[in-house]
């Protein structure tokens, strides 16, 4: 995400740089503490000391920019607080744990912006400015007209994501289970408890993890993509790369998916396994072109990154800077840092 927005921003004529591990690939400068990602490098259970030292490189250089947005969660709220640029935070993940409440409310002046409206609902004390949804490069992933030919699964073998659910619909529907997903190491012990005995080759098939490239061809050949969720999902960017292909969605209500899914249009929503079934025997009342249609014009990455471009304008005005003089001196350099992942 933060490599397309910051694709997306220097497209608009920004400058931008970007703080990230060394082997990220973009267009914009790059200042790398670490040579490689945290995930791949087997540091990302103890990635917040690595974001302590990044977080230090970054604020040290704030003076540089008009604008920092950080993309690292509550870790930089501290430093904010330290320098005049102003800092906005995008944020990623699930607000609802309580462990993390304390945090959040030691710092309610810090600009927050939500990735859907339901993310926000544990903190309504904080200071909010927008909710801006994900969006990808309208290229990325090309529309295949259908029909397809089984159920997917995209994402993460995790509890929450409920792939134990997607089989049992799957099996109970007839129709053969393609599962693209990674595993955590967090969740090795689920998978081999739950899922592994599951997995029966040809109609439920687990085929790993998949890279951008294959998704287009994994997603824009399935007849749906399963989205059985059992937690506060904050976005799903699966459902919007499942919509980029023409493929519709069948999710259950929680967190995001009412915003991102229009049921009846784009996909079902569903609670029960029953009503999920169900939904696999309706698809051929939803158009694939209309499920394209609808990714075009709510969650491409130049429409995040207009939204993201009027938040920077704004937040720079209140620092004294009008609009119009920030636009002709063409000194909107945001600043982007993510976790290496």
């Amino acid at each position: 995400m933060v490599a397309w927005l910051t694709e997306a921003l220097l497209a608009r004529g920004h400058e931008v740089t970007l703080f990230a591990s060394g082997d990220s690939a973009c267009r914009a400068p790059l200042r790398a503490r670490w040579a490689r990602s945290l995930r791949e490098t087997g540091l990302d259970q103890v990635g917040s000391a690595f974001q302590a030292v990044n977080l230090g490189d970054v604020y040290r250089s704030a003076d540089e920019f008009d604008i920092i947005h950080t993309h690292v969660e509550f870790w930089s709220f501290p430093f904010a607080r330290l320098v005049e640029t102003p800092t906005v935070s995008t944020l990623h993940g699930r607000l609802d744990l309580p462990e993390l409440l304390p945090v959040y409310r030691a710092y309610p002046d810090i600009p927050l912006v939500s990735i859907s409206n339901d993310q926000r609902r544990p903190l309504p004390g904080s200071r909010w400015l927008e909710t801006i949804y994900h969006g990808m490069p309208a290229d990325l992933l090309a529309f295949s007209p259908g029909p397809g030919r089984y159920l997917a699964f995209l994402g993460r073998i995790s509890p929450e994501k409920r792939p134990d659910l997607a089989i049992s619909v799957a099996r109970r529907s007839g129709v053969p289970l393609k599962i693209a997903a990674k595993i955590d190491s967090v969740d090795r012990a689920y998978y081999e408890a739950k899922i592994k005995r599951l997995i029966t080759p040809p109609d439920i098939e687990y085929v790993g993890e998949i890279n951008d490239r294959e998704k287009g061809e994994f997603l824009g050949s399935a007849l749906a993509l399963l989205f059985p969720i059992d937690w506060p999902e904050p976005f799903g960017l699966v459902m919007i790369e499942s919509l980029a292909c023409g493929t519709p969605v069948i999710a259950r209500p929680c967190g995001s998916a009412p915003e991102i899914i229009r049921d009846g249009v784009t996909g079902f929503l569903a609670t029960e396994q029953d009503e999920l079934v169900a939904a696999i025997g309706n698809l051929t009342q939803l158009s694939r072109h209309a499920c394209r249609r609808d990714f075009e014009a709510r969650f491409t990455a130049d429409r995040m990154a207009a939204e993201y471009e009027r938040l920077y304008y704004d937040l720079v005005a209140e620092g004294g800077v009008t609009r119009d003089e920030t636009a002709r001196r063409r000194v909107a350099r945001p600043t982007w840092f993510n976790t290496g992942s």
